[in-house]
């Protein structure tokens, strides 16, 4: 007597066929794990927006101070002749032979530029801004000398420049804000160094903020996760809505930290712009960039996925069941 058994491995064919493969469980975990953490942090949304707004704020200070160093530093690059070297020549140097000197100096590796003012342009800067013109008329000769104002190269030490300047036969004087710029390259270098600290404290404590949160979620979820374990499953599986969950908080705190900074930036931005033209200055506020943005993103949002991955890891070595 026969039987007929084929419909059953072509059923088992076809099951085999439309099971998901391993990449595309993984795949559909994670989007599952996405949209769960999410929900997650919806479903307490106080407790949800402390926490955002702490990392925020954390987070807003550091980048603060960065942007104003930022503009500080455009600033001082902006006023170049803070750099310049101005040499007066003697007295009894004529015009062309301040013109061959400057025509020496630019030849040099150490200077960018070297611009000549003769006596008589002095004499004129000096009646039309300072006022004296009923002074000058009184002269009877031209007090002033030639003056070389001397920018030194990008790469060049002022100072020492500065120093090979007056050694000139033809240099009188040599007048340079050599301390003046030490101090200012100093306090920037502080306030870089400030900054740094600042963020790894703060990015410490944005840490420590997700890792608290993240916690108190875990032990909500204890009894489930004690299942899943008995159960077989990996830590990573364990693991993945809960970094997520961090990643969330991490993306909403540089979210509401870049608003923080930008509706800062829209307070100052009028001010400054009154006191720059008080100096007759084109200085103008600078703020973070999409492509600075997106990288404060992005870096915030590890911050929270770190944060999530300390303590799961930690949670899950400690309850994970051992074979006795």
């Amino acid at each position: 007597m026969s039987t007929e058994s084929a419909p059953a491995p072509e059923r088992n064919a076809n099951t085999t066929a439309t099971a998901p493969s391993g990449l595309g469980i993984w795949w559909q975990h994670n989007m599952h794990s996405v949209v769960f953490s999410l929900g997650r942090a919806f479903r307490k949304p106080w407790a949800t927006l402390l926490t955002v707004m702490v990392m925020a704020l954390a987070l807003a200070l550091p980048l603060g101070l960065s942007i104003a160093l930022d503009n500080l530093k455009h600033f001082t690059g902006s006023v170049q002749q803070s750099r310049d070297i101005n040499l007066f020549l003697k007295a009894e140097l004529d015009a062309a032979s301040a013109a061959s000197l400057a025509t020496e100096l630019r030849a040099r590796d150490d200077v960018a530029a070297v611009a000549l003012r003769t006596p008589e342009q002095g004499l004129e800067e000096l009646r039309e801004n300072a006022g004296l013109g009923e002074a000058i008329d009184a002269l009877q000769s031209n007090p002033l000398p030639s003056l070389l104002v001397v920018t030194p190269a990008q790469k060049a030490d002022d100072a020492r420049l500065a120093r090979a300047l007056g050694t000139l036969p033809q240099a009188d004087l040599v007048q340079h804000d050599a301390l003046w710029r030490t101090r200012l390259d100093g306090w920037l270098a502080f306030g870089a160094r400030l900054v740094q600290v600042l963020s790894v404290l703060l990015g410490l404590g944005a840490v420590l903020v997700v890792g608290n949160t993240v916690r108190l979620d875990i032990q909500a979820r204890r009894e489930e996760i004690g299942v899943l374990q008995l159960l077989g499953a990996s830590d990573g599986f364990i693991r993945r809505p809960f970094l997520y969950l961090g990643a969330w908080y991490g993306l909403g705190a540089g979210l509401v930290a870049l608003g923080l900074l930008a509706g800062a930036g829209a307070a100052l931005a009028g001010p400054l712009a009154q006191l720059s033209q008080s100096y007759a200055s084109p200085f103008a506020l600078k703020g973070l960039d999409l492509l600075h943005s997106s990288v404060v993103l992005l870096a915030i949002v590890l911050v929270g996925w770190l944060g999530a991955w300390l303590v799961t890891g930690h949670f899950l070595r400690q309850t994970r069941p051992t074979e006795t």
